[in-house]
């Protein structure tokens, strides 16, 4: 085999350049290859050709006493070494193989203040390193143009702080400061300003690249358009202003410091609203008014909706149903989502996911709507307010599981047209709208059928129903039947017998709403650690973490732990309902996992305080954060809650369970063994409660509950509890028979887990005399019923109309009654705004029930369809008619909290 002929030579400067991308060989295309040195091939043949090397001090440089004691120090310089191989004989192509390495400094450095008589570039005698302190100077310049080596002070202080070799480099170099970073420029148009960039960054030891890539470190942008911009944002690599690689030239004699200083670089950091001129269409004045101060403050600028100079429309889209203007083709008309996903990613969002789509969806019509029929029958009318009820509450009713049934002896003894058994199936809760609503005439012909079939007897009934199983014609069915019937199949056991909906124990109804309560619950907990805990934990974040590893730590706490022992709480509940009988235990359920809840709950309660300071601290401080939860507490998941709100559901969740199980307690027998059980499972909750620190207890509030007991005549001792507190109270007149006489003078107790209902009394017959003899008023007030929000299934807002004004009614289902019963209100006074009043309620309710959907709660409902009136309310007529109901009417079995 035929020997390569090679030859070794020293390299020049730039003589092996082609562009940027590889102008610093020394960091992007060179190997290292001491082998070099005293280098012996198998050939023999390479070999160093012999120069020397020598420092050369021009100028300032000379008398500069640091630097020269540093160059003292340095004994050996990086030098290029090219070696060309020829091919075999007849071959035209040869190969270049470049390479450092590195020479010893024999001769000592020189100093001059004529670099002409060094710097022609045509000695290859020695291998030559100037030194110059200004780059700027025609020393410089003549350097330079002949090709030679230049290096500025801060280069040989580096080195020999470092001992490292005087380093290498094709261009000047003056410092290190960039040393090792590859930049990318984008949204530049003047061509002098970028090449002056780009001296400045190889005088700093940084490389050019042409092409956006993965080797780019750093992205150099003027604009927050175009593809390079968005691969940036897309990689995480930082994407920073010019004024970055200026200000970092400014310190160039900045011994240790790195242009890529992770304080200094955020300075510079690319504001993501550059370039971009807002407007906010559907936003409150306040809500507005912040978007626009932060607008601002990450670069953008706000305009008024229609400016032409706009770029982007920012719209509240659950509150803007139409745009006022026809948005141009240059406009980005996105959601409010983008605004705050820009802000958290701390860069432009690509618009494309964020655009606002109109929604031309029709809006879901009122179930109520549907069965205002009037008709003079009385029986007609309380069955439509029957049905009215139950189509209200239907959507509310959550069960994975359908209820006990009856035997099929008792099939028919439930009326077809009833539909307050609330015991509602899956399949009954998930039917389609079709199923629910239709159009008004269907929905009349349907209640005229159902009426006449009422009037028939049992016998005919049971025919027909036999004939309409053999049938395949269903339109002639009513919807009703049809619900029944599904619910009755999908859960119908291996027998072939048919069987309906039964009317269940107080003791299973309490039961089920514990564990609906539980479900909503590890749901709640669910979307915290889904939508908070694990984003903010999650690596690789766009822009860096949004918060520390610490302060997540103490905002969530051993939210985790909660959640996994409240998941298996669930998952038992659901199987006891599956195989419900009234022998099972549900207080076995919490004694099983008593340890766990006892380990898990006081570290979270007892500082959540700390928790909650810790939320609103960083919310002030960190933007990326505050648009973190401006995202996700506008999902559906949170029901426009906020963290905190979320959070205190921990709080609240043991004295809620420790109420149902009392309540459970309550309705089971003394002979049934579960009832002991239960007593044991409420004590073991207490002890959890007991390791929550006292301090916690708001005082005031207990105070105001003491008020309340004083003022209301009869009021059960056990709405004393340290976990209650008072809310808010309103004046109202009853205009329904529930729970007490229409026109009364009622007051309604909102507490955070129940509502105290109490009338004003009729007359004073004494006064009341303390334990120590001291005389005192009377109660002004007469207790009614003490109801756990739990109970309440939907608010209604009475739309106004001439015989009704400033009224609302309430859904409730007592686990006691088999039906919902409809409490009806009339607000009076002007102090309280209705609309504030139903949402404070509703946001109660559904934290009690666990619920995040606190809005859906509330329906909006014409009160004709519910014989509700405010007419006549204080006419003669009727305050007569109110005496005459109070001699005959028994007295209203109240729903105590036990």
């Amino acid at each position: 085999m035929m020997a390569d002929s090679s030859i070794v030579t020293l390299g020049t400067a730039r003589s092996l350049l082609v562009d940027s991308s590889v102008y610093d060989s020394r960091i992007v295309e060179t190997t290292r290859d001491h082998a070099f040195l005293g280098m012996t091939s198998d050939d023999g043949e390479d070999q160093l050709p012999k120069v020397k090397t020598r420092v050369v001090l021009v100028g300032e440089a000379c008398r500069n006493k640091a630097l020269v004691k540093a160059l003292q120090a340095i004994r050996v310089m990086e030098v290029p070494v090219v070696k060309i191989r020829e091919g075999e004989a007849g071959a035209e192509e040869k190969t270049m193989i470049k390479s450092i390495v590195n020479m010893d400094i024999n001769t000592p450095f020189i100093t001059t203040n004529n670099v002409q008589e060094f710097g022609d570039g045509d000695n290859t005698e020695f291998e030559m390193v100037f030194v110059l302190t200004d780059f700027n100077s025609p020393d410089y310049n003549y350097l330079y143009k002949n090709e030679n080596r230049i290096v500025g002070p801060p280069v040989v202080m580096h080195c020999a702080a470092k001992d490292e070799p005087l380093h290498f480099s094709c261009r000047p170099l003056y410092c290190t400061t960039m040393l090792n970073l590859s930049l990318c420029f984008t949204g530049f148009r003047n061509k002098e300003e970028m090449k002056n960039l780009v001296n400045l960054v190889h005088h700093m030891g940084g490389i050019i690249r042409k092409d956006f890539s993965t080797k780019v470190t750093h992205l150099i942008s003027n604009s927050t358009y175009g593809e390079k911009y968005r691969l940036a944002v897309c990689m995480g690599t930082p994407i920073l202003q010019s004024s970055w690689i200026q200000k970092a030239w400014e310190k160039r004699d900045q011994i240790g410091f790195h242009a890529n200083d992770e304080e200094f670089r955020t300075l510079f950091k690319v504001p993501p609203f550059q370039d971009c001129i807002l407007s906010f269409l559907g936003f409150s004045e306040e809500e507005k008014a912040n978007m626009e101060e932060r607008t601002q403050k990450h670069g953008g600028q706000y305009l008024e909706v229609g400016d032409e100079r706009c770029t982007h429309m920012v719209v509240e889209e659950n509150s803007v149903k139409d745009l006022p203007i026809s948005p141009s083709k240059k406009l980005f008309v996105v959601k409010q989502e983008w605004f705050w996903g820009s802000i958290q990613m701390d860069a432009r969002a690509g618009e494309s996911m964020y655009l606002y789509e109109k929604n031309d969806s029709p809006v879901m019509k009122k179930a109520v709507s549907l069965l205002s029929l009037t008709t003079p029958n009385s029986n007609r009318k309380r069955r439509r307010l029957k049905d009215t009820l139950a189509q209200l509450t239907k959507e509310t009713e959550i069960s994975p599981f359908p209820p006990p049934r009856k035997r099929p002896s008792a099939e028919h003894s439930l009326s077809i047209g009833s539909l307050l058994d609330i015991s509602n199936t899956p399949e009954t809760c998930n039917a389609s709208a079709e199923d629910r609503v239709g159009d008004s005439s269907v929905t009349r012909n349907r209640m005229r059928r159902r009426q006449s079939r009422e009037r028939r007897s049992r016998t005919d009934r049971e025919e027909r129903r036999k004939r309409s199983h053999q049938s395949t014609k269903t339109c002639q069915r009513s919807t009703q039947e049809l619900q029944q019937e599904t619910s009755a199949e999908s859960s119908r056991p291996s027998k072939s017998s048919t069987t309906v909906l039964s009317k269940q124990s107080a003791r299973w109804q309490v039961s089920k709403e514990l564990y609906q309560t539980e479900s909503n619950y590890v749901g709640i907990l669910n979307t915290v650690l889904q939508l908070f805990k694990h984003p903010l934990e999650k690596e690789g974040q766009v822009g860096g973490p949004i918060l520390a590893q610490e302060e997540i730590k103490t905002i969530f706490g051993s939210i985790p732990d909660i959640y996994e022992v409240h998941t298996k709480i669930k998952h038992d509940l659901e199987e006891l309902l599956r195989d419900w009988s009234e022998s099972q235990s549900v207080g076995n359920i919490f004694l099983k996992y008593s340890k766990e809840l006892v380990k898990a709950y006081p570290p979270f309660v007892n500082f959540f305080e700390m928790s909650k300071e810790t939320i609103v601290r960083c919310e002030k401080q960190k933007p990326r954060f505050h648009a973190f939860l401006k995202i996700n507490q506008s999902k559906p998941e949170c029901g426009r809650q906020t963290l905190v709100e979320l959070l205190i559901r921990p709080v609240q969740r043991l004295p809620s369970v420790a109420l149902l199980l009392n309540d459970i307690k309550k309705h089971t027998s003394d002979d049934n063994p579960d009832k002991i059980t239960l007593e044991r499972a409420i004590e073991s909750l207490k002890e959890v409660m007991t390791h929550i620190n006292e301090d916690k207890r708001k005082t005031e509030g207990q105070k105001q509950i003491f008020d309340v007991v004083y003022e209301v005549d009869g009021c059960p001792a056990n709405l004393l509890s340290s976990h209650r507190s008072l809310v808010h109270r309103v004046e109202t007149i009853a205009l329904g028979d529930e729970p007490c006489d229409r026109g009364e003078h009622v007051t309604l107790f909102l507490f955070n887990d129940c509502l105290e209902i109490a009338r004003k009394r009729h007359k004073v017959i004494n006064t009341f005399k303390s334990p120590l003899g001291q005389t005192r008023p009377p109660p002004p007030l007469k207790h009614i019923t003490l109801m756990p929000l739990s109970q309440i299934r939907r608010v209604l807002d009475l739309q106004d109309t001439d015989d009704c004004i400033n009224a609302f009614a309430l859904v409730v289902h007592p686990p006691t009654e088999q039906e919902n019963l409809l409490f009806s209100f009339q607000l009076t006074g002007e102090e309280t705004v209705k609309s504030t009043w139903l949402r404070m309620l509703c946001r109660h309710v559904a934290n009690t029930i666990c619920r995040a959907d606190a809005e859906d709660l509330i329906q909006y409902t014409e009160p004709d369809s519910l014989q509700v009136s405010t007419k006549d309310m204080d006419s003669t007529l009727s305050k007569a008619s109110r005496a005459l109901k109070k001699t005959s009417k028994k007295g209203y079995k109240s729903l105590f909290i036990q």
